[in-house]
């Protein structure tokens, strides 16, 4: 087999959209670029830079500039989903935004074009003009709802993994929301906790959190 080929079959192109300036960053990553400890994919701008290195066990991670939360989204995929697909796609939970696009450099720019096409439909939504209006504006993107639905499913997780602690010992747990926050209560023992859900960077904080205490 032409050693050319084997070559070819470990390079895949990596995209992303700074949250800054706007502009689609686009790069043919080859496994021999990673074999370092980090490979950087940094936009012409200078303001942000998607980060690619392996993890322990030769999975690869990245972590990626996020356009809505104004802070980095990290994935951890296999080594064969990012160099294997013709085209695959890391978004960021709370608006369903596509982020990252990994895989053949054609199919590539065209999701990369497709998801400018999204982001300006999401802003005309929203009333933001720019997306120097969306940097500022960040604070309030997410509605109520979406809230609501991002607490309730770590509550689930949180409590199917046994990691709400309150006053019983067979907790029955349920969110109400608030004009500003999230309260997080049991049915049984009524022990309670509220926690900041007014915006995107504070539903962030709450998804990435291991364990609740209440009250």
């Amino acid at each position: 087999m032409d050693q050319n080929m084997i070559l070819n079959q470990r390079e895949t192109t990596v995209a992303y959209r700074c949250p800054v300036c706007g502009g689609g960053v686009l790069s043919l990553v080859g496994v021999f670029a990673l074999t370092a400890d980090v490979f950087k994919l940094k936009c012409p701008c200078g303001e942000s830079e998607l980060v690619i290195s392996y993890t322990t066990d030769k999975k690869i991670r990245l972590s990626v500039p996020c356009i809505i939360c104004q802070q980095s989204h990290n994935y951890v995929i296999s080594s064969s989903l990012f160099f294997g697909k013709e085209l695959f796609v890391l978004g960021c939970s709370f608006l369903a935004i596509d982020l990252c696009f990994i895989g053949n450099q054609d199919s590539v720019s065209e999701a990369l074009s497709q998801s400018e096409k999204e982001l300006l439909e999401l802003l005309g939504e929203l009333g933001i003009e720019s997306l120097e209006d969306l940097r500022y504006s960040n604070e309030n993107l997410l509605p109520d709802a979406q809230i609501f639905d991002i607490v309730l499913f770590v509550v689930r997780e949180l409590e199917a993994e046994g990691n709400i602690h309150c006053n019983c010992d067979d907790g029955r747990y349920d969110v109400e929301i608030t004009h500003d926050s999230i309260r997080v209560f049991c049915k049984n023992c009524k022990a309670e906790n509220y926690y900041p859900a007014d915006s995107i960077n504070s539903a962030n904080a709450f998804l990435n959190c291991e364990c609740l205490v209440l009250s």
